[in-house]
């Protein structure tokens, strides 16, 4: 099945907040974004934030053959039982089309969070016991311990905000068999300083979470890389911005890394869709 879902979620996907919604007033809108992103080749879209199978299953009603995946649910928020309960309902209406992306989100995020390794041990053990098969399920893995589970319990990683040298290392870890499918955040701009400085907004969620940082340090960044937004060399290594040709660039050094697909975020006001933006990337696709 992980050669199967390789198939399936082919090179490139889409990874946004904003195509997940509850508002019944944006429904439309979502579905018609769906429906243009297929047509437009790629092949899965990855929703973004603590999200579940419920804000997949109307962009799956909406498509013929899109992936939907949740990049991530997290463990500390949803049972594993009714986790299960979802997945199998959405698979029986749509086989094959949901891949359910589990994560341990971050210790600023939930009150719970304690002992995150254990926790996601236990809660793999329970979708076992629930039904809910590995081959459909992927983790959220950065660091080693995580990369060995998501080898031995998954069908792959979704690793978050990661350079091409985390990716080749990611690789090794997993094998080739595992899908390895890192986001990429794209920043459609080519003035050096106007760039950086939106990826620095970007970057500004990110960096006081540990899980993170304690990443980037493991793969040769130094505590003064995470100092005033982000250096150029950390931001220039997460980021790909400028013109067609070093977009097109950054994502050959994710493939060249290992990875099988790249879920692409344009940088992007929450809750927006930024369809001029994703069409334009879908020009640089092969």
């Amino acid at each position: 099945m992980t050669t199967a879902l390789k198939e399936t979620v082919g090179r490139y996907g889409i990874w946004s907040v904003g195509l997940r919604s509850e508002d019944p007033d944006r429904r439309g809108e979502l579905a018609e974004a769906a429906a243009e992103l297929e047509e437009l080749g790629y092949g899965a879209v990855w929703l973004g934030g603590n999200t579940s199978a419920a804000h997949a299953a109307p962009l799956i009603e909406a498509t013929s053959r899109l992936t939907v995946g949740t990049s991530i649910q997290s463990i500390w928020q949803h049972e594993a039982d009714a986790t299960a309960a979802a997945f199998a309902e959405l698979e029986s209406a749509h086989p094959g089309r949901f891949v359910l992306g589990l994560g341990v989100s971050h210790a600023r995020l939930a009150e719970q969070y304690r002992r995150p390794y254990s926790a996601l041990v236990s809660y793999l053990d329970d979708l076992d016991a629930a039904g809910m098969p590995a081959d459909r399920r992927v983790l959220a893995a950065l660091g080693p311990k995580s990369l060995k589970l998501t080898r031995d319990r998954s069908a792959g990683a979704i690793p978050y905000l990661v350079t091409p040298e985390h990716t080749a290392h990611a690789r090794e870890a997993l094998g080739e068999g595992p899908l390895l499918a890192p986001e990429l955040a794209v920043v459609p701009e080519t003035d050096p300083a106007r760039a950086r400085a939106l990826a620095r907004e970007f970057l500004e969620t990110y960096l006081p979470l540990p899980n993170y940082t304690n990443n980037f340090l493991r793969h040769g960044f130094t505590e003064d890389d995470l100092k005033d937004g982000g250096s150029d060399r950390l931001v220039d290594a997460l980021f790909a911005w400028g013109d067609d040709t070093a977009i097109r660039a950054k994502m050959d050094a994710f493939f060249e890394a290992g990875a099988d697909h790249i879920a692409l975020q344009v940088e992007e006001p929450r809750d927006a869709l930024p369809r001029k933006a994703w069409r334009d990337l879908a020009a640089l696709l092969k």
